[in-house]
């Protein structure tokens, strides 16, 4: 569990499901060019975790961006991947609040199984 969204559970607060960035990340020019380290910190700051009371997703290390919404105020969470994305496993996830608020976030593992968790704490 990362250390996010370890600090942040309340009490009675449980993780259901966590996933992180896809290996994907690490194959582009702009990998190669920061010699993966840049990637590598990418995936290392980012977590994504459903809890059996909110959504929980923060990425960036030094700018960062946090989305902590109760399951209750979450409509849904859209799954789009390529063809690529269906044989290796990521894909990019919407979440999508009931104030109309979206929020999107690519390259994620297991976008399929991340919205299923989400579907079955919501029931």
């Amino acid at each position: 569990m990362g250390k996010y969204v370890q600090s942040t559970l309340l009490n009675d607060e449980t993780v259901v499901y966590e996933t992180t960035l896809h290996w994907v990340i690490f194959i582009s020019w702009w990998s190669l060019f920061t010699l993966l380290i840049a990637p590598l910190i990418q995936r290392l700051t980012s977590e994504f975790a459903i809890t059996n009371k909110r959504l929980i997703i923060k990425t960036g290390l030094i700018s960062r961006h946090t989305l902590e919404m109760n399951l209750s105020k979450v409509e849904s969470v859209n799954v789009d991947q390529s063809v690529v994305g269906r044989i290796l496993g990521y894909g990019s996830i919407t979440v999508i609040g009931t104030g109309g608020t979206r929020e999107l976030f690519d390259n994620i593992a297991h976008p399929m199984e991340f919205r299923r968790q989400f579907q079955s704490c919501q029931a």
